[in-house]
């Protein structure tokens, strides 16, 4: 049975429709979430895989979360025992950053639903190629990742170029939210600090604009963020379950 170390930073970005997708496929999951245990020493000798999510700290803030050197340390241990990284939102930007690229405030923050483009190396990518030539995702982020030396360019939208690569066999940054659902989009909308941050963006859009577009965009998210995950999962292990049975436990989720 495989077994994935999932690093979270706060309550309010959780692993969402991943969760119930690696707990159908039969993967072991141990959480470390440092806003609960800041001191944590994790190691990946006797994990899989790792996931690293998102949060609203950032990577120069090292300073003051010692615990973003810890996770630096685990990716770097995990990149090289050549075991499957993602990196979703802050986790691609440390992925990017353990990597030696750099990670910047980008010009214009991405809040909201925003069309990405996969490139030709994304199209031929064995887990982005789930998100087709042209998907829809969820976007909440102010810094952006340069793609590291000598990894794949995957996608990009028209407001931030640099969305997803891969870097080696089995390691992915994502700047996006695939795993996001509505209830989480709510949450966030609704939480003062993320509702401020989406006041000062000057996008020209409210949590009302963004609400609105979510039934549908949310539904063809979910499509892609069901292959896209599932392909990256088959790298860690194999499914015990069925592709229908696991449809239809997200599908419930």
């Amino acid at each position: 049975m495989s077994r994935i170390l999932v690093f979270q930073h706060v309550a309010a970005e959780p692993l969402v429709t991943l969760d119930p997708l690696i707990r159908q496929r039969g993967h072991r999951m141990r959480f470390v979430n440092f806003e609960r245990q800041p001191d944590a020493v994790p190691n990946m000798d006797r994990y899989h895989g790792l996931i690293v999510l998102g949060g609203p700290m950032n990577v120069e803030d090292q300073a003051r979360r010692p615990h973003l050197r810890t996770e630096l340390g685990v990716i770097e241990q995990a990149l090289h025992q050549d075991k499957p990284v993602l990196g979703i939102c802050l986790g691609g930007q440390l992925l990017a950053h353990a990597l030696g690229a750099a990670v910047v405030r980008h010009s214009e923050p991405e809040i909201g639903w925003y069309e990405l483009q996969a490139h030709a190396r994304g199209l031929a990518d064995p887990v982005v190629s789930g998100l087709g030539r042209r998907s829809t995702v969820f976007q909440w982020h102010s810094r952006s990742f340069a793609i590291p030396q000598g990894a794949a360019h995957l996608a990009s939208t028209a407001t931030c170029p640099n969305q997803a690569f891969r870097y080696g066999r089995n390691a992915y940054g994502f700047q996006f939210h695939l795993e996001m659902d509505l209830a989480l989009i709510e949450r966030w909308l609704g939480l003062p600090q993320y509702h401020a941050e989406l006041a000062a963006a000057g996008l020209g859009q409210d949590a009302a604009s963004i609400l609105a577009r979510t039934p549908v965009a949310m539904s063809s998210m979910r499509k892609s963020a069901l292959a896209v995950f599932s392909r990256f999962l088959d790298r860690i292990g194999p499914s015990r379950r069925s592709a229908i049975e696991t449809s239809e436990a997200i599908a419930l989720a």
